[in-house]
């Protein structure tokens, strides 16, 4: 019987179990999206999952919807992701790089020359976000050109490619929560009329896309997804039939050969059961690893993998306060519960101050 703790390859790269640490945004970037000093500490101190994925990370600055994010869009940011690489990879552990544009979650105070920020549609979505002067409303967005989008795909390219030069060992693109690849996919935000909106098809094309030139760049054994089915994050009402668009979405991309698909189940952060969908025949659209995400306790992570139904399982927040959670996992340890107050504020508190089992001995 397959364990979680087992090793295990997906596409081409070699975990040593079967215990993701999710992407978690921080907000704890230097000026100009430059991953901090710190961040390297934190990410070594998790490095004992088997695979992490980094925070969500930008592809451009006008991908950008949350302050102090990290990016991968120039040298200055690279050079501050091969210094965290390299500390995961000296611990023994594997990281991969999210790939993230948020689409119309963002606050023209983010945007390159404060301009509305980019997206399927140019409905706001009623949601807010962090600036400098604290949470604020999103803005209004402006809805991408046709012929705007192959430079769009053309900057997932160019930050796989970074990603790959910065020491990761593949990447995640973020396709979930009410950011710009679910504005595409979801009728309920994709209100366009050209080849980008209307049919499933049309709505999945810049997916495909995307995938496919990461593929194209890195690897398709180096390339991963995330998606999120049925989550309202964002402002992201329900697809008319999510099952039908998801299960496009995932058979269109299995002539990339991915190495995997992170699906969370139900709402993020919320109820799983939040509206009815068939993960088990979504699963059957993807022949690659299959990572299951949302509110999974040791025991339910251990029955998905022992039953077959995940081969890896990843969790959030467990991660932030408590960076040896595999070990926890292992030996049925108790967890530390993180503090919802320091998520966000910047500083090594409730960051990289959180004791291993180890340290709570001595």
């Amino acid at each position: 019987m397959t364990s979680l703790f087992d090793p295990v390859r997906i596409g081409d790269i070699a975990l040593a179990n079967r215990i993701v640490m999710a992407p978690l945004t921080r907000c704890r970037a230097d000026p100009g999206q430059v991953p901090s000093a710190i961040a390297v500490d934190y990410y070594r101190q998790r490095a004992s999952a088997g695979l992490i994925v980094s925070e969500g990370t930008t592809v451009s600055q006008e991908g950008e919807g949350y302050i102090d994010t990290p990016g991968l869009y120039n040298d200055a940011q690279v050079a501050a992701w091969r210094r965290i690489t390299a500390a995961v990879h000296a611990e023994g552990g594997r990281i991969v790089a999210q790939l993230w544009h948020v689409g119309r979650i963002s606050n023209v105070a983010l945007q390159p020359g404060g301009q509305a920020p980019v997206s399927s549609t140019a409905r706001r979505a009623n949601a807010k976000t962090f600036t400098r002067d604290g949470l604020v409303d999103v803005s209004a967005p402006r809805a991408l050109a046709t012929s705007e989008i192959p430079e769009l795909v053309a900057s997932f390219r160019t930050a796989a490619r970074n990603a790959i030069a910065a020491g990761f060992d593949g990447v995640e693109v973020h396709g979930a929560n009410g950011y710009l690849i679910d504005q595409f996919l979801r009728d309920s935000v994709n209100d366009r009329s050209d080849g980008y909106g209307g049919s499933v098809a049309n709505r999945t094309r810049l997916l495909h896309e995307v995938m496919a030139a990461i593929a194209a760049e890195i690897g398709g054994g180096r390339t991963g997804l995330r998606v999120s089915p049925v989550t309202p994050s964002n402002d992201a009402g329900q697809d008319s039939d999510p099952q039908a668009l998801f299960e496009h979405a995932l058979a269109g991309l299995a002539p990339l050969g991915l190495a995997f698909v992170e699906v969370v189940e139900g709402q993020t952060g919320g109820a799983r059961d939040y509206a009815p969908f068939d993960y088990a025949a979504l699963r059957r659209r993807f022949a690659g690893t299959w990572i299951v995400n949302n509110g999974y306790t040791r025991q339910s992570a251990c029955d998905a993998v022992d039953s077959g139904s995940a081969d890896l399982v990843s969790f959030g927040r467990p991660f932030i306060g408590n960076p040896d959670l595999v070990r926890r996992l292992r030996e049925g340890a108790p967890l530390s519960p993180p503090d919802p107050a320091t998520f966000y504020t910047g500083g090594e508190r409730g960051y990289t101050d959180y004791p291993s089992l180890s340290a709570r001995a001595a």
